[in-house]
């Protein structure tokens, strides 16, 4: 809608150090200069989100509208006096957050993601310098710092691993009524005795006894 119908939004972005141009933190990270553009973003956005989604889905919006006013206003601060648009600055986030915060957790499954993200965006930490004209490095350095403070402020909201019965402190093996199925050389057992034991005769006999006094007492009484 904004590349076809109204290309007069992308003037909404973000001026370091104007009034005007505070809007486009909140704006900016939405206003793309092409399809291109909008097209090279969209893909890892989509693919960071769903990681941050998936392993940090308590925090996962607190990073993400965090993320975009705290990046948007280090790029207004450090940004050249230009026109700064774009996602990248959250994508910037993302990465940042998610690589730091598995380095942090030390949880295998956190660092394997910090590796992947890594291996698919690690190139990416060159774009924080000025190497290439025409793209905002400041909104990618803005991005890089923001996401790294989150994963020192959300520390300690780390993904802990499930732990299964047998692995709780107060497990006892005698207690499993799966386990008590094998004898101690692991053979199976398909019927196991109760520990509760029955009643004999003479136990039932002497109860009915009881109940039939009881009765004939509760009658004689209302009579």
């Amino acid at each position: 809608m904004q590349v076809r119908f109204f290309p007069s939004i992308k003037s909404l972005g973000v001026y370091p150090l104007t009034l005007k141009g505070l809007k486009g933190i909140v704006l900016s990270p939405f206003i793309h200069s092409d399809i291109e553009h909008l097209y090279n973003n969209s893909i890892p956005l989509f693919l960071l989100s769903m990681a941050l989604f998936y392993f940090y889905r308590k925090i996962s919006w607190k990073v993400i509208l965090y993320g975009i006013l705290l990046s948007g206003l280090i790029t207004w601060c450090i940004g050249r006096p230009a026109n700064h648009i774009g996602a990248s600055g959250l994508i910037y986030v993302l990465v940042s957050f998610i690589f730091f915060k598995g380095v942090f957790a030390r949880h295998f499954r956190l660092v394997a993601l910090s590796l992947l993200i890594i291996f698919l965006y690690g190139s990416m930490i060159w774009y924080v310098f000025p190497v290439e004209k025409g793209i905002s490095w400041e909104g990618h350095l803005a991005g890089l710092i923001t996401g790294f403070v989150f994963a020192l402020i959300f520390r300690k909201a780390i993904a802990k691993p499930e732990k299964y019965v047998w692995q709780q402190p107060e497990y006892n093996e005698e207690d499993d009524p799966f386990l008590r199925h094998f004898d101690e050389n692991g053979n199976f057992i398909e019927h196991i005795e109760s520990e509760i034991e029955p009643e004999t005769n003479v136990d039932s006999e002497q109860r009915s006894i009881k109940v039939v006094y009881d009765f004939r007492k509760k009658e004689e009484g209302d009579d």
